[in-house]
């Protein structure tokens, strides 16, 4: 199952992909959001698939927007591919590096994204992200964190590299920039995705291939990230995790660094998740 939302931002509708058809959701959920996750959405959509309950949707050229309504938490983990650590001269953590995006840098998988004024240091970073299904308060194995999964998505954490690291303070202001975190397109069940450290991620620009590594390289593997989270924050159905980045980026590459320009198309995905592009456009 693949579960999107399709419509223009702020009229998304909530539907899945199964077998080949596409079928509307909105007689079992008004959205697709933590509260839907929580109540078991996710397997009343099989039964209500298996009882043919659910009408076939036309997608036709309707937008697709985000899989997730997400209201909550975006959560990031730095540094979480030794070789990206490396490319940037920074150390390896001993313990995951945490930052927060805002929900509302949010916005749809082939939605143009917008570099910010004055930036000169727009960077891509293809990730796989965590969909939380469960509340997940100081969890204590790695087994107990995976099953507050819900599902997986493929991510695209957008980053201002001048503004991340040379204006001091936190990282955020890197990272919050309007429209810098592209999601989908389908949110697809944990026990689909089967193991999440087994999938490929690859992204291009402009055509040309820039990052291709695979998530059996993460330094902290999903179920250790959610299990550490927890011991420091609640997590809530609906929050998103960005999981990190392998090499590739602009900012680990020789000088002239290839930084994004208005222009420039950027295509992402990770295996088994679906694939984005956007065109990156001046705010």
């Amino acid at each position: 199952m693949q579960f999107l939302r399709l419509g223009e931002p702020g009229s998304e509708r909530p539907a899945v992909r199964h077998d080949g058809s596409t079928y509307d959701l909105t007689s079992l959920t008004a959205d697709i959001d933590g509260r839907f996750l929580d109540a078991g959405g996710i397997g009343a959509t099989r039964d209500a698939l298996a009882a043919g309950e659910l009408p076939v949707l036309d997608e036709g050229t309707l937008r697709v927007g985000p899989p997730l309504a997400v209201t909550g938490k975006v959560i990031c983990i730095g540094l979480n591919y030794r070789d990206h650590a490396e490319e940037t001269g920074a150390a390896i953590p001993g313990e995951p590096v945490v930052f927060l995006k805002t929900a509302d840098t949010v916005v749809g998988p082939y939605d143009e994204v917008l570099i910010p004024r004055k930036s000169v240091k727009t960077d891509w970073e293809v990730e796989l992200g965590v969909v939380i299904g469960r509340t997940a308060r100081y969890v204590e194995s790695q087994e107990e964190a995976l099953a507050c999964v819900a599902g997986y998505v493929l991510s695209h954490d957008v980053s201002e590299r001048e503004f991340q690291i040379e204006r001091g303070g936190t990282w955020d202001k890197g990272k919050n920039c309007e429209t810098f975190n592209p999601l989908g397109p389908f949110l697809v069940p944990a026990d689909e995705v089967g193991d999440p450290q087994q999938l490929a991620l690859k992204l291009w620009v402009n055509g040309e291939l820039k990052q291709d590594s695979s998530t059996k390289n993460m330094i902290f593997p999903v179920a250790e990230v959610v299990r550490y989270l927890s011991q420091f924050m609640v997590l809530r159905p609906g929050d998103v995790i960005n999981t990190g980045t392998p090499a590739g980026v602009a900012l680990g590459q020789a000088e002239p660094k290839p930084y994004l320009r208005e222009g420039d198309v950027v295509e992402l995905e990770v295996e088994g998740l679906g694939r984005q592009k956007q065109t990156f456009g001046q705010a």
